[in-house]
């Protein structure tokens, strides 16, 4: 098809697109979800051909034996206190676990051997039954394949026929992990201790031999022995729970619907409950649930599971749902079906210690976790090559979820402008990858690691909001309530079509319009522009485009672009003043402009800025910004697309502005130019620290909570670029906090940065007045934002000192190590010496 365009004026078609977007979205969600079940289940048993089933792949276990069920027993020697006092004899504490599984399973292919996983306990004891007649099959030998695959390989004396029913005992014993993997031992306040699994993506076998592979869905019997004063919970409600003897109890649960083997779980502490309706249970630290930290995290659960269950209209399968703060994890969170695990920090609110604004963590949190009982959960990719099904989904969904939960945040926009800038800056890499990787390029673990990136969960989503947003559009303009094919004039259009290259090929275009001659083309986007750009970005697509005249309001339409190539536009001696492509930053890709056009859009935004949709205030800036790193515009357009801010008090244009403004400070901090750029800083931002200054000055914060963040980004920008009157107030107020010792002086959203820049400003005394109260805090808010201002000294000695201090888990826990890392490597004066660190303690660094 050679290339065409079309401009032609939709504004009725305008109208319904932004009044049923919502609508629209949810269908075109609910018909990819309806489609995907069948593709991404384990698929029907497959006939029972009578040969002998090859030699198993190098890395995946062989499909001649599916597992039907587990029954799992396991007992912790684990203590959860240990008492310190003067004549009291304490016992040494002890990490085993010993138990044994019987795993079920069906043959579907005739074999003389059983492959399965097992990394890390020793097996014992194994026995195979013939379920049909009851009788034993002699094993002859099991061994361990010594390599990545983590194979345990039994070879029989006889074969195992196809169409019969096996169940297999294994006996293991190994030590609990302190480097939060498979099942790992955390020791908090006190020298109290609790036992928690993390067993994605290929940790079960690490816990109990089975078929660790996610299409392996199979139902789970646990029963769990541990000392008399815990209690444990796992996916499924308890069946029974009985007192052994005077030290132990044991608790077995109920049967787990099917499911994949990195969803098993289970939690072994004193923990306390905060209950909500229908079972749903929060639990974390008895003084952390005294204290009300549960109680935001069990109001909002109901709420947002009751959405998901209108909205897919599909009720919550399970009988209960448990969630558990934990003192480590090493993810933010984990989606186990009926016990989902989370830091501390992910779930707990404390009144009076958390940022107002951390309520937004916490719900968006939430959302992500419990969107996966569908997705992820009930419904699970293939193998991990597809992880952006279960991570893109939940992302995605988490937009509507907390914009139902919480309307009054109004952080819809903010979280999907987040998602996208982290995908764009990860996707814009030679070393990107496809949403949907090849099967033989993700097998071990490390690989398959590696899939939990900004592409998966950011890329992932954003595709599936132009999706929806497309298939809404499209559904309008063919007048169509529920579409799934659009006839072009060769062939059938449909959405597995359209998804293709989206999903197959890694990057995505920049879409360069010329407002001169009405030439339009598209190629693949790269930091690195003398890195051969591909030209599979031949994409049909719809492109909302905003025009406007000098005298007129702006307009939508829509640029039909097919082919790629140059396009020719034949309306375009109608966009004599400015053209803005991308309304509202639907698509995935970027926007560049001939100069002056450019032009005529920084004027705009100079002059009346709200001509321009917020979404788009922002987005110009980040294009600008990244078109230039790609050497496709000059920098100085980047720079002056920055000069409106000095009048704007909106949160997403000053974010997209000090996030890509970071980039360049870390090129020039060392340089000549770094003086005259903090000195624009600093004009730029003095009107937004003055339009905050009566509220930050009173320690009070705007209700609107766009303008909650923007607050702290005046005070950041101020502060760090020398405006005089900000650095005096972080001075003032922290040094009020080391006089008095109270805190109330600085309100919960801005101790974070003030305790930063108070730090930054301070020396020796500031820092260690900071590094106590981390030291002696108990409030999991206050010491993050300790732990993030200690990392802001400029004196090189104690960044060096602090470096050191994360090599003891008694000062830095094991989960912070990284990010606390990370917080010194983003200060100038912290950067050569968080890399050497890293290179000289990257073993310790990296279990975190």
């Amino acid at each position: 098809m050679p290339p065409k365009t079309g401009l032609s004026k939709l504004f009725a078609v305008a109208f319904i697109v932004l009044t049923a977007a919502a609508i629209a979205g949810m269908v075109a969600m609910l018909i990819v979800y309806k489609t995907q079940i069948a593709e991404m289940n384990p698929t029907p048993r497959p006939t029972m051909p009578s040969t002998t089933m090859a030699p198993p792949p190098a890395m995946r276990l062989p499909r001649n034996l599916l597992p039907e069920s587990y029954n799992i027993f396991i007992q912790l020697q684990l203590y959860i206190k240990i008492i310190e006092e003067v004549n009291v004899t304490s016992p040494n504490q002890t990490l085993l676990f010993s138990g044994n599984s019987t795993v079920h399973f069906h043959c579907v292919e005739r074999t003389s051997r059983i492959y399965l996983h097992s990394n890390g306990p020793t097996v014992s004891a194994p026995r195979l039954i013939d379920k049909d007649t009851n009788e034993l099959v002699k094993i002859d030998r099991y061994l361990h394949h010594e390599d990545e695959s983590h194979f345990l390989e039994l070879q029989l004396s006889e074969y195992l026929e196809a169409g019969r029913n096996y169940s297999l005992f294994l006996a293991f014993e190994g030590e609990m992990s302190e480097n939060l993997e498979a099942l790992y031992v955390s020791k908090y306040v006190e020298s109290r201790f609790l036992a928690a699994t993390n067993l994605e993506p290929t940790n079960a076998r690490s816990l109990f031999p089975c078929f660790d592979e996610p299409d392996f869905k199979a139902v789970f019997y646990l029963t769990v022995i541990h000392r008399l004063e815990t209690t444990a919970l796992s996916n499924a409600p308890v069946s029974v729970s009985n007192i052994i003897d005077e030290e132990w109890k044991y608790t077995r649960f109920m049967a787990t619907p099917r499911m994949s083997s990195y969803l098993l779980a289970f939690t072994v502490s004193e923990f306390t409950a905060t209950d909500s309706p229908n079972s749903r249970i929060t639990y974390s630290r008895p003084e952390a649930t005294a204290a009300g930290h549960a109680v935001y995290a069990a109001k909002m659960t109901p709420k947002i599971l009751e959405f998901y269950e209108n909205h897919f209209d599909l009720r919550y399968p399970m009988k209960t749902l448990d969630q558990i703060a934990l003192t480590d994890l090493e993810p933010l969170a984990m989606e186990n079906w009926g016990l989902i695990t989370y830091q501390e920090g992910a779930l707990l609110y404390q009144e009076g210690v958390s940022s107002w604004l951390h309520k937004e963590d916490i719900v968006h949190i939430i959302s992500h976790e419990l969107a996966h009982q569908w997705f992820g959960n009930l419904v699970t990719m293939k193998w991990w090559n597809e992880v952006w099904l279960n991570e893109g989904f939940a992302s995605y969904m988490s937009y509507l979820a907390v914009d139902n939960a919480e309307p009054s945040f109004q952080i819809k926009d903010t979280m999907i402008m987040s998602d996208l800038h982290s995908a764009f800056e990860e996707d814009a890499l030679t070393s990107s990858h496809p949403l949907s990787t090849p099967l033989e390029e993700v097998q071990t673990t490390s690989q398959i690691l590696g899939m939990f990136d900004a592409i998966s969960y950011s890329k992932g989503a954003m595709v599936l909001r132009m999706l929806a947003d497309f298939a809404m559009i499209i559904g309008i303009l063919i007048g169509l309530v529920l579409f799934s094919q659009v006839r072009q004039e060769k062939g059938v259009f449909s959405i597995g079509t359209l998804m293709e290259k989206w999903t197959t090929q890694m990057g995505y275009p920049v879409i360069t319009i010329n407002t001169t001659n009405g030439e339009i083309h598209q190629k693949h986007f790269l930091y690195n522009n003398s890195t051969f750009c591909s030209s599979l970005f031949s994409l049909w697509w719809l492109i909302p485009i905003r025009y406007a005249t000098k005298s007129s309001s702006p307009s939508l339409v829509w640029l039909d672009v097919r082919g790629p190539g140059n396009i020719t536009t034949q309306q375009h001696k109608k966009l004599n003043y400015w053209i803005l492509a991308n309304v509202n930053c639907t698509g995935y890709y970027r926007v560049n402009y001939d100069p002056d056009n450019w032009q005529r859009l920084m004027t705009q935004l100079e002059t009346n800025p709200n001509r321009i949709p917020l979404m788009n205030r922002g987005q110009l800036v980040d294009d600008a910004f990244n078109l230039a790193r790609a050497e496709l515009v000059n920098v100085t357009l980047a720079l002056n697309s920055t000069r409106f801010l000095r009048h704007e008090t909106a949160y997403l244009p000053w974010e997209s502005a000090v996030r890509n403004l970071e980039y360049f400070v870390l090129m020039f901090d060392r340089s000549e130019v770094y003086g005259p750029m903090q000195v624009y800083l600093r004009e730029q931002v003095k009107e937004l620290y003055n339009f905050f200054r009566n509220y930050t000055d009173n320690s009070t914060v705007p209700e609107d909570h766009s303008l909650q963040h923007n607050q702290i980004i005046a005070i950041d920008v101020a502060c760090s670029n020398g405006l005089p009157e900000c650095i005096e107030m972080a001075r003032s107020k922290f040094a009020g906090w080391m006089k008095s010792n109270d805190t109330n002086d600085i309100h919960t959203n801005l101790r974070a940065v003030i305790y930063c820049q108070a730090v930054a400003a301070g020396d020796k005394k500031e820092w260690e007045f900071a590094w106590e109260k981390f030291q002696s805090s108990t409030d999991t808010s206050e010491k993050d934002q300790l732990r993030k201002a200690l990392a802001c000294t400029k004196k090189t000695w104690l960044l060096s000192r602090y470096l050191e201090y994360t090599l003891d888990p008694d000062k830095i826990r094991l989960m912070d190590v990284a990010s606390t890392v990370y917080f010194i490597a983003q200060n100038a004066a912290g950067q050569a010496l968080a890399w050497n660190f890293i290179r000289a303690n990257w073993d310790y660094v990296s279990q975190g």
